[in-house]
């Protein structure tokens, strides 16, 4: 399947010890994409995980800690979090939040504890959901963002994080602007592109270079996946398999797309 929307999808407990974040999850070769949903007020505790982790910020307002800073983060924001650096993310009290949220396969989605050496071996999401249910990992959630000690845990990147935000959007309804402009951003093993395109454009590819993710922001896109043709809308998500054929042209005067993709160094890791 190459076209899905969050809404069709079932959601799940990603951390359910460490966060209320529910989600889809699309799991592709070498990403997993999400829509992590906080209500207000809830939120993930101080933790880490090996994965590299992409957000974009869609809807509320987010209480953010990376490394040791600490941020109200909008709408139209970027974040880029290395492997192995702490963070948390929260609804602020005043409103329910959303966001893109997207790790690399080299670790499940199921973060640790900022107080807790790298196990060998990581949870499932499902093993996780279990264990917790059963009562079997210790429920985290809502103790405060400075509970958790970091003492001695050397897996965890704390000090010396260099800016992790970028804002691409004052406003995720900001007019657009009079040209086509393409935002990238290349992290260490997942690229990120913002496309605000207020003119016709295309783009292609007879075999894809790496796998990627599109997430319509807004507008309408003619997607071409092989021989297949896809009339997609605001809220679509598009996977495109390393090697499958593509190409997409905007229909709409203006569109914006969010775009996610692997790179060759995080191909390198998963055979």
């Amino acid at each position: 399947m190459s076209v899905y929307k969050f809404e069709d999808l079932k959601s799940v407990k990603l951390t359910p010890h460490l966060s209320s974040g529910t989600s889809p999850i699309i799991q592709g070769k070498y990403v997993y994409y999400c829509l992590n949903q906080k209500e207000a007020g809830t939120g993930s505790e101080l933790h880490y995980h090996p994965n590299e982790l992409l957000i974009f910020a869609l809807k509320g307002k987010i209480n953010a800690v990376v490394g040791k800073e600490r941020k109200i983060v909008f709408p139209g924001t970027f974040i880029l979090i290395p492997p192995n650096v702490r963070h948390s993310m929260k609804a602020t009290e005043d409103e329910s939040c959303a966001y893109l949220y997207i790790k690399d396969c080299t670790w499940t989605v199921v973060g640790v504890s900022a107080d807790e050496e790298l196990p060998d071996k990581p949870m499932s999401v499902e093993e996780a959901n279990q264990k917790f249910e059963k009562g079997e990992i210790q429920d985290r959630k809502n103790k405060g963002a400075n509970s958790t000690a970091e003492t001695g845990n050397k897996s965890i990147i704390i000090e010396g994080v260099p800016n992790c935000y970028y804002k691409i959007l004052e406003n995720i309804e900001q007019p657009y602007s009079v040209g086509n402009n393409i935002t990238s951003i290349e992290g260490e093993r997942m690229g990120f592109k913002f496309y605000e395109l207020s003119k016709k454009y295309s783009e292609e590819q007879s075999k894809s270079d790496h796998e990627y993710f599109f997430y319509i922001l807004d507008g309408n896109i003619k997607f071409t996946i092989q021989d297949n043709e896809y009339d997609v809308d605001k809220g679509s998500i598009v996977k495109i398999q390393k090697g499958e054929s593509y190409r997409f042209v905007n229909l709409s005067q203006n569109s914006r797309i969010v775009v996610i993709n692997s790179n060759k160094f995080l191909e390198s890791k998963i055979s």
